[in-house]
């Protein structure tokens, strides 16, 4: 079994050039920086952390971007919004929004937030594609499929809904439309900037949400070539159906797959998602194509310094599976503990190693 890739993520908790040296010796050999919610060149002083620290320890970095591609985000909102079992919800464009000049102040603490939401609810922003496909009784999932919402009525760029799995909603985060594909581009103009920003940042991938067909990665690779960063890996994260259904296609034309599991998950019921993972793995290891395996290896440890035994169970077996890489996304970004992230995914992938070496046995 070839070296595993242990990645981070970087963000607010873990964007200190010691501790991000630290979560290298720990183990870590690379990280991702979301460009979801921001511009690679707004990150200059990231990056440049990113490589101090990495040269501080000895590693050579993999840096790889995750672009915003075509996926549905929420939008900005005044503050985060909880939203609870059986209550009511507003839907409105988020271009209507903006065109009216809603501000988005600072976000302010989880208790204040909830209680201005029950005081003065606002309509969560969505992109104006979306409206078109609504209809009463679709189904909304938002921020990996934490929060449902259920269609009641529509009428133009708005619509009405019932929550029917509440929770806390904060704003740029993940929507998923069950059964629905919309016509997205691939790549949005934020996306062509960053990727020619890319060499004088030292990214080393490219990392494509929402891949769909073998079209997609064509249209990034043409993009990468235009940049002069043709060089650059790419990483095909498999994020609904379409890409699960057009796997073997997606092969020859990406570097590494990514089981993407937040998305993915949202796109079926959530028990079918291991066999979907273990699915994806074989054809990948058939095929001799490397795979990376994230979302919620470490979930608990945003808040709490030790995993559960189910979570170092999920690693192991996305090691003997025949994982190339595994990340930590939201643990190490804004989580409390990164550092000790590191060391869990680091020592477990270790162990699973050794395990495979010892007994040449592989679970598929």
């Amino acid at each position: 079994m070839s070296n595993i890739e242990i990645y981070g993520t970087i963000g607010p908790a873990c964007a200190e050039e010691k501790m991000l040296e630290e979560m290298f010796r720990s183990g870590m050999t690379g990280i991702r920086l979301n460009l979801s919610h921001a511009e690679l060149e707004e990150c200059g002083e990231w990056t440049r952390m990113i490589q101090a620290a990495a040269q501080a320890a000895g590693v050579q970095p993999k840096l790889l971007i995750d672009l915003q591609g075509p996926e549905l985000r929420v939008g900005n909102l005044k503050q985060p919004l909880e939203f609870l079992d059986g209550a009511e919800a507003a839907l409105q464009s988020k271009e209507c929004q903006e065109a009216e000049g809603n501000p988005s102040p600072a976000t302010p603490d989880k208790e204040t937030a909830a209680l201005r939401s029950r005081e003065n609810p606002e309509a969560i922003p969505l992109p104006e594609i979306v409206f078109s496909s609504l209809q009463p009784g679709q189904a909304i999932l938002l921020d990996d499929g934490k929060i449902q919402l259920t269609v009641t009525d529509t009428e133009g760029n708005t619509a009405h809904c019932k929550v029917t799995r509440g929770g806390m909603l904060q704003s740029r985060k993940s929507i998923a439309l069950p059964g629905i594909r919309l016509n997205l581009p691939v790549l949005t103009e934020s996306d062509k900037r960053n990727i020619r920003s890319a060499k004088s940042h030292g990214v080393t991938g490219v990392m494509l949400p929402f891949v769909r067909s073998a079209e997609d990665i064509k249209d990034l690779k043409r993009e990468l070539h235009k940049a002069q960063a043709g060089h650059l890996e790419i990483f095909a994260k498999i994020e609904n159906m379409d890409g699960v259904n057009h796997l073997e296609e997606l092969l020859p034309f990406a570097d590494q797959i990514v089981i993407a599991r937040g998305d993915l998950g949202s796109s079926m019921p959530l028990w079918e998602l291991p066999l979907i993972q273990a699915q994806i793995a074989q054809t990948c290891q058939k095929a001799g194509k490397p795979f990376m395996v994230v979302t919620q290896m470490l979930a608990t440890m945003e808040q709490h310094p030790v995993p559960t035994r189910a979570e170092m169970s999920d690693i192991f077996l996305a090691v003997i599976e025949g994982a190339a890489s595994v990340m930590a996304t939201g643990e190490t970004a804004v989580g409390k503990y990164p550092r000790e992230v590191i060391k869990y995914l680091s020592n477990t992938v270790k162990a699973a190693k050794s395990y495979s070496r010892d007994t040449s046995t592989k679970i598929l």
